[in-house]
């Protein structure tokens, strides 16, 4: 049987990593959680699933997933997050194939579950993600809305879904979207990108025409229009802080 590395970063995630862990049951012969210092009882929970805990400052997204990837022991690593879990048919599909892994790495499809709704429009799904690969040929780059690079290319698409819980709340949204954006127009920033009132104008616009008409959000009801419009003001607010930050400068 071919063994997996689970590999997951944490902060306070005590709402969701009981449901992560339970659904790598059979599957992950290795976990190991990266955490950056939290203060609720995600450390108690994963030592209870026998999880290889490590506490460490937050590096970014790329730099804490990659940490944890170097310390997988076992052939295949599977990145996942916290907040997501393994479907029964995911997990099945996996349980059978353990006898015959081969590939470089495998994809999945994930599935959002968006203010207790899945989303099954909007450009959200299918969301395929690269989450399975041999340990040593993958590496994760960006700062945020960060993928997995590797050195080969026999990729395999697996049955079933990854689930992923994003946000209980508009407030939990609207939080998220204002710490990507600083991150996201302070790395557009150090590109030289351009921030000019068009984008501004335009881009939220054309964003929520493109997710609300032409990926069908209209058919994910009311949370398909709340999602779409989220990713409007995502765009108005990355374009507006790129542009205050070239003002001040």
């Amino acid at each position: 049987m071919t063994q997996i590395s689970a590999v997951i970063i944490t902060k306070n995630e005590e709402k969701n990593i009981g449901r992560c862990l339970t659904s790598l049951r059979d599957i992950a012969d290795e976990i190991i959680v990266i955490d950056s210092n939290s203060t609720d009882k995600t450390e108690e929970i994963c030592l209870s699933y026998f999880a290889k805990f490590i506490k460490r400052d937050f590096a970014g997204y790329s730099a804490t997933k990659n940490f944890g990837n170097s310390l997988a022991q076992l052939p295949y690593i599977l990145s996942i997050d916290a907040d997501e879990e393994l479907s029964e048919e995911l997990r099945q599909t996996l349980l059978s194939m353990k006898s015959s892994m081969n590939a470089d790495g495998y994809t999945v499809n994930r599935l959002t579950n968006y203010c207790g709704k899945w989303i099954k429009h909007c450009g959200w799904y299918p969301d395929t993600k690269l989450r399975i690969w041999k340990t040593g040929i993958g590496e994760w780059q960006g700062s945020i809305h960060e993928k997995v690079v590797m050195q080969q290319n026999n990729i395999k698409q697996l049955k079933g879904d990854l689930l992923h819980y994003s946000y209980p709340t508009v407030e939990s949204h609207i939080r998220q979207i204002n710490l990507f954006t600083e991150l996201m127009a302070t790395e557009m920033f150090g590109k030289n990108k351009k921030a000019g009132l068009c984008k501004i104008l335009f881009s939220p616009r054309f964003k929520f025409f493109k997710k609300y008409i032409l990926q069908l959000g209209f058919l994910d009801g009311y949370q398909g229009y709340v999602v779409c419009k989220m990713s409007a003001y995502y765009n108005f607010c990355k374009y507006a802080k790129l542009r205050e930050m070239k003002n001040e400068k």
